[in-house]
């Protein structure tokens, strides 16, 4: 049996481009096939997994819908207590074309449930034709991890936060870890619907970096994804830290 180490996240961030079969698992209906569970893996239980001992984390990512499809922006930081475990950390994970995920908590943990996810979705196309969609890839990961209490996922097309007793919620704009209190300062003042691909590549730098300045735990770089009907692009890495000299500047303050 998996044993989780500590909380941990995952974000499933998509622009579905069909129309796919919404009903997975148990609540599909007898007409639709549905995924099966994964062999190996835990039953639902109510009890919560005990954590072994505390590790305290952190970091930034982000995701919200406007007319150009979704935005998603994480920073690079790996950090366990007060040390930096590795500065260019990949946060934001391809699951399939037009899926991709965010992971805030134990790295290991939400790289796993990564592979599995991606493993059961791909098993799923190949025998079905068609994808899953993207509420139905959140059903199937809450499922997965309803044994680990404390776990939580987030995820989109129409942007779901979804808890790991299987709660789900939705929404237009989410931000996930411990810089997500000042990223939503940005992000409540900066996102529209109607907002250009450039100016909500712009609005979600704005918000990891502001993140990345005030939080500890969060910082080095950024990544910014788009994710639309035809599949997701990938922004260049870069350096927050010429972010920071930059607004110095602005501000007319000489840089150190």
């Amino acid at each position: 049996r998996h044993k989780t180490n500590t909380k941990s996240r995952c974000s499933l961030i998509t622009k579905d481009g069909s129309n796919a079969e919404k009903n997975v698992g148990a609540a599909s209906s007898p007409d639709s096939p549905a995924l099966s569970w994964p062999p190996g893996l835990p039953l639902a239980s109510s009890h919560c997994v005990p954590l072994p001992f505390p590790m305290a984390h952190g970091t930034t990512t982000l995701a919200f819908l406007f007319q150009g499809g979704v935005m998603v922006a994480a920073d690079t930081r790996s950090s366990c207590s007060g040390l930096v475990a590795c500065p260019a950390s990949q946060k934001i994970l391809p699951i399939h074309s037009h899926l991709v995920g965010t992971t805030s908590g134990t790295s290991a943990d939400c790289a796993l449930w990564k592979r599995i996810l991606a493993r059961e979705l791909r098993l799923y196309q190949l025998r079905h034709g068609r994808r899953v969609s993207t509420s139905g890839a959140a059903k199937l990961l809450a499922r997965m991890l309803h044994p680990f209490k404390g776990t939580e996922l987030w995820a989109a097309a129409s942007l779901c936060y979804v808890c790991s007793d299987g709660t789900r919620l939705q929404g237009a704009l989410f931000s996930v870890g411990s810089g997500s209190p000042y990223a939503y300062s940005i992000l409540d003042q900066g996102v529209k619907w109607g907002l250009t691909v450039d100016q909500a590549t712009a609005v979600a730098r704005e918000a990891v970096y502001r993140a990345t300045h005030r939080d500890a735990y969060s910082g080095n770089c950024v990544d910014v994804y788009r994710v639309s009907s035809e599949g997701w692009t990938r922004r260049t890495r870069e350096d927050l830290k010429e972010e920071y000299y930059r607004e110095e500047e602005r501000r007319g303050r000489p840089s150190e």
